[in-house]
């Protein structure tokens, strides 16, 4: 697993911004005892740990020539497990640097006997620049990033110009991206980016002939806290030139 940050500027050779998160660790976390003996014997299938070698994603889901969505920041995975089922033809690889988590989702979906769910333990802007070749994705989710509101911090916001450029570089040509975010701040900050990445044609909400788009019946932990405080939910939606 590599051990620092990556420098994305001399990687891609830009000078774009990246989140600058000084030192990626893992946050820390206790599992209960089903929980690591569900770990011990599920993970070595259906999850991987962060590394510099690209994914053979047919291999993994054993199928060929189904479209992959990757989310990024899937937290305890209620949305994705819930909606898994609703694209059971797609392959669905969750991203999450928080292990207590990814232990949620795994037990959801052997519970759930979910084959179409896989893990990535990481942060998610490394396994994407490592783990995935160019145009290998068909889209990218984003649900309810953590908005970071202080101003010092709104560095280290996901939704930033380079992170837009490597998401673009991953997907396929119409390929989706669809963020969505229930923070006021963290909204205008992103509609203030919507364009700023030639390769995406910004689609707006709704966007009815999405074909990347599920319905999402099921309210995700933080969607469910912002729609109890009156949070509007704001969706956006890319599509790869």
């Amino acid at each position: 697993m590599p051990n620092s940050q990556t420098n994305f500027n001399e990687t891609f050779e830009n000078d774009l911004d990246y989140p600058r998160l000084g030192s990626v660790s893992f946050r820390r976390g206790t599992l209960t005892d089903n929980q690591e003996a569900n770990w011990n014997e599920h993970w070595p299938h259906l999850g991987k740990e962060l590394s510099k070698e690209l994914i053979d994603v047919p291999a993994w889901f054993n199928r060929q020539d189904a479209p992959t969505i990757l989310e990024i920041g899937s937290g305890t995975g209620t949305s994705t497990a819930a909606m898994a089922p609703l694209e059971a033809d797609t392959n669905i690889i969750a991203v999450e640097l928080y292990k207590p988590g990814l232990a949620k989702l795994l037990g959801a979906v052997v519970r759930g006997e979910i084959d179409n769910v896989r893990m990535i333990r990481g942060d998610g802007v490394e396994v994407l620049t490592h783990m995935f070749a160019p145009e290998s994705l068909d889209g990218v989710r984003i649900f309810f990033p953590d908005p970071w509101p202080k101003a010092r911090h709104h560095k280290r916001r996901i939704i930033q110009s380079g992170v837009l450029n490597l998401i673009a570089s991953r997907l396929k040509p119409g390929g989706v991206l669809h963020v969505a975010t229930d923070h006021a701040d963290y909204a205008q900050w992103i509609e203030e980016l919507v364009d700023v990445e030639k390769q995406l044609e910004y689609m707006g909400w709704p966007w009815q002939e999405c074909p990347q788009l599920t319905d999402r019946q099921v309210i995700t932990k933080f969607e469910g806290k912002g729609l109890e405080q009156d949070h509007t939910i704001r969706e956006f939606l890319w599509r790869r030139k």
